[in-house]
């Protein structure tokens, strides 16, 4: 029996799209003005990637939380609610003088956020007959991409002309207008599955981020052998472990566990998981290589950062049209081998690599991740049935935001411990006067990026492997 087409789906498409792009943005788009808010709010570097890393953590917290609430109140009440707070939060961040205020206004933001990224797969779902779902997904798929790495690009371009605070006031018009888009567009009325909410289950969950996270920020400040960093690290362990107990026994678990014995969908996940670590190592490091060590312009920056999502845009949509001709692991595996030479190209990074070689890179990376993005979401979205759209969606957003957060805190830590190896001495910034330092530092950082990448193609290898013997039997 043929659906019922919505006739305003592709607007529906683009109010969500614009959100779900708004949303991913905030997560990378202030990397760029670190530097900035670190001098304009006088704190060291470290304490300036606190901006970042709430947003991404409180992401992380709160996005299965939501989704749940969603089934049982309404996927569009609640976006429309993270909308709003997302705006909310906007206008907080760009009155912001001090660091408390600056992250209050990026918890806010990230609470709307983390509702309208556990929503958006569910609505497109819903809105969208089965013969257009797996290509509004994609859209989907590609405003969340484009999103997590643009931020740096888009960013420096702001600041080129406008005070850091702009990064956040833009998000106001542009939430506006989806904001109207959306209520001209969206539903009125829909469909709700009330369930009981599994609290003990989130409340393992909470504790087992807020130690983990907590530990790494801190222990970047008071060292990692302090005792209550150790002890916060296996407090961590122990709650993730009960955490697992919880959803195991629980009739509506936060966590659909049995979901992972889908060997498609998880090796999809965690391949994913990996790209978006190994592309905040660069994220995070970048700002600081070209406008601390190199002096070049933010604005400037912004441009030559821009050559990235640039890249990913124009390749991207080419190679979903190629997945439905070739076998889709394959083209993931070439984009891993793409990404894999960027990464080789920023381990050769100095004072004085040439502007083109940086470009060349960049793009490169661009490429590889356009090649993987798309066939790699595709795949993750197919490997289950229908009735698990929503929750390997939900499970999607989360490796990626979790990607994100853990590239910002890995790369932070083992770029300020390498610092602090060459400097003699304890390093949480950039060393003014000393940018050998930091390129010193940025090697060894980014050699732990080529190990990460690697990882992602010996899996996806192995996943072609196993797709090979399966389609044989």
């Amino acid at each position: 029996m043929d659906e019922q087409a919505n006739p305003r789906r592709w607007m529906i498409l683009i109010s969500v799209g614009i959100f779900t792009l708004m949303a991913t943005l905030d997560g990378s788009i202030v990397n760029i003005a670190l530097p900035v808010i670190s001098k304009n709010l006088n704190i060291e570097m470290n304490m300036a990637e606190w901006v970042v890393s709430i947003y991404l953590v409180t992401i992380c917290i709160f996005l299965l939380m939501f989704g749940k609430i969603a089934d049982s109140i309404g996927k569009i009440k609640v976006f429309k609610i993270g909308s709003v707070m997302f705006i909310i939060g906007s206008i907080v961040c760009g009155l912001s003088d001090n660091l408390v205020m600056l992250l209050i206004g990026r918890v806010i933001q990230a609470t709307g956020a983390s509702m309208a990224m556990a929503t958006n797969n569910g609505i497109i779902t819903e809105t969208f007959p089965l013969r257009e779902r797996g290509y509004a997904l994609g859209y989907i798929g590609s405003f969340v991409s484009i999103g997590a790495i643009a931020g740096p690009g888009i960013g420096g371009l702001i600041l080129g002309h406008f005070h850091w605070s702009y990064i956040f006031w833009i998000n106001i018009p542009i939430g506006l207008v989806a904001l109207i888009l959306g209520y001209v567009n969206l539903p009125k009325v829909e469909k709700t599955n009330p369930v009981k909410f599994d609290k003990t289950g989130f409340a393992a969950y909470f504790v087992t981020l807020l130690l983990f996270f907590g530990a790494i920020f801190v222990g970047q400040s008071i060292g990692f052998t302090n005792p209550y960093i150790i002890v916060a690290f296996v407090a961590a362990i122990i709650f993730f472990g009960i955490f697992l107990t919880i959803e195991k026994k629980v009739t509506n678990p936060m966590i659909e566990l049995r979901i992972f014995r889908n060997h498609n969908f998880t090796l999809g996940l965690v391949a994913g998981f990996f790209i978006f670590v190994t592309n905040f190592f660069f994220n995070v490091i970048s700002p600081f290589y070209l406008e601390n060590a190199l002096g070049i312009a933010a604005s400037t920056a912004g441009y030559i950062l821009m050559a990235f999502p640039l890249v990913q845009v124009v390749v991207a949509p080419i190679s979903g049209k190629i997945s439905a001709k070739v076998n889709p692991i394959v083209l993931t595996i070439v984009g891993l081998v793409v990404i894999e030479l960027a990464q080789l190209g920023y381990l050769a990074f100095n004072l004085k690599t040439e502007i083109w070689f940086i470009l060349l890179c960049i793009g490169l990376n661009g490429l590889g991740n356009g090649l993987f993005q798309a066939p790699n979401n595709t795949m993750i979205m197919s490997s289950v049935e229908t009735k698990d759209l929503g929750i390997a969606g939900g499970l999607n957003a989360l490796s990626r935001n979790l990607g994100m957060i853990i590239g910002v805190s890995v790369s932070t830590t083992v770029l300020f411990l390498s610092m602090s190896k060459f400097y003699g001495k304890s390093v949480t910034t950039y060393v003014e006067g000393r940018p050998d330092i930091f390129i010193d530092g940025m090697r060894v950082t980014m050699s732990f990026a080529v190990v990460i990448c690697l990882i992602a193609i010996v899996m996806s290898v192995v996943r072609l492997i196993k797709s090979g013997r399966s389609s044989n039997e």
